[in-house]
């Protein structure tokens, strides 16, 4: 099974992308989604949220206020730091799980919507890295639009993240959304059909020989982060 990483940059377009992709019925592990699924009540993270946090980041349901944690962590970046070292572990255990229930139905690809990919340094460990891309003046038109921003807030919001040019450094495939949906569709389809193609084999030679399967995809993930690792790491903001 192949799992590929999917990325961009914020009004880039990667959640059409990845709708596009599900559209084709791959699987779609969203990180995002999973984000918020670790801290329902009742889950071990939240627990330890309202230990670090106290029990006034709680809703009267009993669930996460977001906005009062938000407002927590974002004017102190040791709070923040504290925060993400509870959910990040979290997150990237129920990913786990989540490309082993793939590998388990017999998935042949598996894609991963990670939109810190590469900050967080998970681009090391898939078999392809794909950006969605547009150029950063795109990007600032669409927020504004988007979110009714002017273009300072918009801008303000661009600068604090990794600039894209630098994701598309990471990248085996760049998805370019600076042009029409029709010329995104097309874009998609045909990535669809090259990953197919490229998948087959191996998902069929690991499952007819599962120790093979084991052993070349850790020989491939292991080249992949060795080569990988010798790039220039994400700057940091």
């Amino acid at each position: 099974m192949l799992v590929i990483g999917l990325t961009g940059g914020i009004a880039t377009g990667k959640s059409t992308v990845s709708s596009l992709l599900r559209a084709h019925h791959l699987p779609i592990v969203d990180a995002d989604v999973l984000a918020r699924k670790v801290v329902e009540p009742g889950t071990p993270a939240l627990a330890q949220i309202v230990r670090a946090f106290g029990r006034d980041v709680l809703l009267p349901d009993g669930s996460l206020d977001r906005a009062k944690l938000g407002r927590i962590v974002f004017a102190d970046e040791a709070r923040r730091k504290q925060l993400n070292a509870i959910v990040h572990p979290a997150v990237r255990r129920a990913m786990f799980w989540s490309i082993l229930r793939c590998w388990w139905r017999g998935e042949r690809v598996c894609i991963l919507d990670v939109p810190l990919l590469i900050e967080g340094g998970l681009w090391k460990w898939v078999a392809k890295v794909v950006v969605v891309y547009c150029s950063a003046e795109i990007q600032l038109q669409r927020l504004m639009k988007r979110d009714k921003s002017s273009r300072a807030d918009a801008f303000a919001r661009l600068n604090a993240q990794l600039p894209i040019t630098e994701k598309v450094q990471y990248a085996d495939v760049v998805i370019d959304n600076s042009g029409t949906p029709q010329e995104l569709e097309r874009q998609v389809d045909q990535f669809v059909q090259r990953l197919m193609k490229e998948a087959g084999w191996s998902w069929r030679l690991s499952w007819l020989f599962p120790p093979w399967g084991v052993v070349s995809a850790v020989g491939t993930l292991g080249w992949r982060a060795l080569r990988r690792s010798q790039k220039a790491k994400p700057r940091r903001r």
